[in-house]
């Protein structure tokens, strides 16, 4: 039972902003005073109201206060268990955009988040009181047939990305729920069904352009700012925005074999330590998710295996053969599909009303004792809405060095996640919260570093140093000299040497 998303940002909302409400939003600004913000000490910082009026000018997207059009819709994110309210929202049209916004908050010292698709689990694509970076409607996506690339705004979604390379009859490794932003999906590594294969997103990334907290457009790649490009690749939104991506391609089989299978938790036990000798002969070609869930339609705790895999065909089935015999599966819904229907590039639900909370980390084998912590916990602990997820890793994503790029835990088999949701509004934040702090307790030391993506506004700073594992000192070096005075902090932070 994969997690699924429910926000997207609509392109079309921002091309359609109205000449009638873009002119509003002028008289707003003009009419007011000064603007009271927050700045990066926490303390109050007083923006004059010439200053703020030379920014909106010099834009060609919107500058947004509180109570205008559009403020509302900008500054929300999908995990509904956040409800930030910054002091203006750059919804940036361009790259020249971002650099504006990104000089005026350094210049001003401001508490500064930026959003991209606005899918982060932490809500840090927020803020309170300070400035909103957003590149939500920078979109594009354009396929270069010949060169075997995707090049990609920042502000895209999956699931578009997914359909584009798809009409070409290739794709590259992106995550597995098509309403995610690529901005912190790719900055923070990229986990996706075709990894054990291809790799991290990371991987596949053959450059990044960025805005630097200084305010320049820097190009990153093998050749260009070979440090800078090294350091996004893992790194998350530490070293700048992200304005552009462009992905290598690979060509893959029209349709593919996968989707789930689904057993009863009874046998879960039994069911993981299986699974354990399969992944450790599984092909490349074969990715397994793994979820202890409770069911929607069958209304009862279930194991489910999420399946891609996206070798020769005649090969399919007896690659999931092994699957298919850890006992009688409730449902079996495997089969060939085109690979945007692995992805549900397809689904763009509405905004959401759920709230989240997660911890995760990295395993290195499925040992007896971790199945019996999650299982366990599991049983012990009754609750409706809940998840401990183990995303299958290995492969292609084992073969790079962990210092090959910033992303460290390369020798890692499985990412292990606990997930709960609630309703927003409603009560349930505490005792959902209270849930996978619990689980975590049990599971967290059999892990070792962990995802950046799933990183939690309460982590302790220890375990970002475990995130980033020995390739930390060298992160600091090129955060003091691309960010000394951390201007892009709402993230894993990288605190500069």
């Amino acid at each position: 039972m994969k997690r699924r998303t429910f926000v997207t940002t609509g392109l079309a909302a921002l091309a359609a902003a109205s000449w009638r409400a873009r002119r509003a939003s002028a008289a707003l600004l003009a009419g007011s005073s000064n603007v009271d913000a927050v700045g990066l000490d926490g303390r109050q910082v007083t923006l004059a109201e010439a200053d703020v009026r030379d920014l909106r000018a010099a834009l060609h997207g919107e500058l947004l206060a509180t109570g205008q059009e559009g403020y509302d819709a900008a500054r929300r994110v999908w995990n509904a268990a956040f409800d930030k309210k910054p002091a203006l929202i750059v919804r940036c049209a361009d790259v020249a955009d971002v650099q504006h916004a990104v000089r005026f908050a350094a210049a001003h010292r401001l508490l500064t988040a930026v959003k991209g698709g606005g899918h982060s689990l932490s809500g840090q694509s927020g803020c309170d009181g300070g400035l909103l970076i957003s590149v939500s409607a920078m979109r594009e996506v354009r396929i270069d047939r010949a060169a075997r690339l995707a090049h990609v705004q920042a502000g895209s979604l999956l699931g578009p990305v997914d359909h584009a390379a798809q009409g070409e009859g290739m794709a590259t490794v992106l995550g597995t729920v098509a309403d995610t932003g690529v901005a912190g999906l790719t900055l923070g590594g990229g986990e996706g069904r075709l990894s054990r294969k291809f790799g991290l997103t990371i991987d596949n990334l053959d450059a990044v352009d960025v805005v630097t907290a200084d305010g320049r457009a820097l190009r990153a790649s093998a050749h260009d700012n070979p440090d800078l490009y090294w350091a996004l690749r893992g790194g998350g939104g530490n070293f700048g925005v992200a304005t552009s991506f462009s992905y290598r391609l690979h060509e893959i089989e029209p349709l593919l074999y996968g989707g789930t299978l689904t057993y009863p938790y009874a046998d879960a036990k039994q069911m993981l330590r299986s699974y354990a000798d399969i992944c450790a002969h599984a092909p490349d070609d074969l990715s397994v998710d793994i979820s202890l869930t409770v069911d929607p339609e069958l209304k009862e705790r279930i194991i489910e295996f999420d399946v891609c895999y996206c070798g020769a065909p005649a090969d399919a089935e007896r690659a999931v053969a092994p699957l298919r015999k850890l006992g009688k599966p409730l449902r079996d819904r495997l089969a060939a599909a085109p690979y945007v229907k692995l992805q549900g590039s397809d689904d763009a639900p509405g905004p959401s009303s759920i709230g989240a909370y997660v911890k995760g980390g990295l395993v290195y084998g499925l040992t007896p004792a971790l199945i019996d912590a999650a299982v366990d916990y599991i049983e012990s602990h009754p609750a409706n809405h809940f998840q401990i997820e183990l995303g299958g890793n290995g492969g292609a994503v084992g073969r790079v060095a962990p210092q090959g790029t910033a992303y460290f835990g390369r020798g890692a088999s499985h990412t292990l996640l606990a997930f709960t949701f609630w309703k927003v509004p409603g009560d349930g934040a505490e005792a959902s919260t209270a849930w996978v702090r619990g689980a975590w307790a049990q599971l967290e030391p059999h892990t070792r570093g962990n995802y950046v993506n799933l990183a939690s506004t309460d982590d302790r700073e220890a375990r970002v140093h475990a995130a980033y594992g020995d390739n930390y000192p060298r992160l600091a070096a090129l955060k003091k000299r691309y960010d000394p005075a951390n201007l892009f902090r709402l993230n894993a932070n990288i605190k500069p040497a």
